[in-house]
């Protein structure tokens, strides 16, 4: 019965349109937006909808509570080609110590190709070139603390480059699942970039200030121009996950997150996995609450290597007015 009641309340608070639609005052006010780009083709596949059924070492970017799944090691790289020559990289591994815990570490990378630069005295480009990059380092541990209750926590390098200007920090993730003993119906939630602001500083905002422009004599003094401080994009996920039907011959995954950023209205995720012969994976999602994205499509097969398993997976996410994203990853558990 409380089960079922919980449940019930997940349900009404995903589902509930007020929830969905309300407004977020600091919207659109935080950066290193690049922490919140779906890591993973399967993930982004089920339309994000992760919390409660990832358990492999794509879980250091959705729910740190998921590797404590992982039975010995796990690898995984994952691919993203993003709009305007802007590349996307993730990469993971994880290790379980029996009665000890699981330990991972992983890395993000998002970077564009050299630009010229201009200025307006030099408008064809002063012979210089500019780039920018964000860089993610992390590690993690996680733990069952019962049988049916996993935690996991990670702690994460942030830093962001355009050219010579630098913003950097730390921030905390923190996650848990807790599976309700009804087959492998799982209750999960994560909370992701907590931490404090950041601000750019760098060589190129040094200047040269006139106290007074009265005095066209009087000598400049060395300055350096301020930026103001943003935050990291917190973001704290509520999801439900079930195998609804399991057969010899295929499986059937749902799962529905509800999350909560705090740089925009609330959002819902949802996604399905339908696994035929334990190897062939076909996947569909629709995240409900975003500016642009909507559909997800997706597939993945399952190589397995004697005690080994290599995975390849793939997801295709259709987009308003911006191209479409296509994504590939790669997995290997020994």
């Amino acid at each position: 019965m409380r089960t079922t009641t919980l449940l019930l309340l997940v349900a009404a608070t995903v589902l509930s349109p007020g929830g969905v639609l309300a407004q977020n005052a600091n919207l659109g006010t935080s950066g290193a937006q690049f922490l919140q780009i779906p890591a993973g083709a399967r993930e982004a596949a089920m339309g994000g909808a992760t919390a409660g059924h990832v358990r492999n070492a794509a879980a250091l970017f959705w729910n740190p509570a998921g590797i404590a799944q992982v039975p010995s090691n796990d690898l995984f790289f994952a691919h993203t080609t993003w709009w305007a020559t802007i590349d996307l990289n993730h990469a993971a591994y994880v290790h379980t110590f029996e009665d000890i815990g699981s330990v991972g570490a992983f890395m993000t990378v998002l970077s564009m190709d050299p630009m010229e630069v201009t200025t307006e005295l030099e408008p064809d480009g002063t012979g210089e070139q500019f780039d920018s990059q964000d860089l993610m380092l992390g590690v993690s541990y996680a733990r069952w603390l019962t049988e049916d209750f996993a935690v996991g926590v990670s702690v994460k390098y942030v830093n962001q480059r355009i050219w010579n200007e630098v913003a950097a920090g730390i921030a905390f993730d923190v996650g848990t699942q807790f599976r309700l003993g009804l087959r492998d119906l799982t209750l999960a939630m994560s909370m992701t970039n907590f931490g404090p602001d950041l601000q750019y500083d760098g060589d190129d905002l040094n200047v040269k200030y006139d106290a007074s422009s009265e005095y066209p004599m009087n000598r400049l003094s060395p300055a350096s121009l301020a930026t103001e401080e943003y935050s990291l994009p917190l973001y704290f996920q509520v999801g439900v996950a079930m195998t609804v039907v399991e057969t010899d011959a295929f499986s059937a995954l749902l799962a529905a997150d509800f999350a909560h950023p705090n740089d925009n209205q609330e959002r819902v995720n949802i996604g399905a996995e339908l696994t035929v012969v334990k190897y062939v994976a076909l996947r569909a999602g629709y995240r409900v609450g975003y500016d642009v994205e909507s559909l997800t499509l997706g597939a993945g097969v399952q190589i397995p290597l004697g005690g080994t398993a290599l995975q390849f997976d793939y997801a295709y996410a259709l987009h308003d007015l911006l191209p479409d994203i296509h994504r590939i990853s790669i997995g290997f558990g020994f």
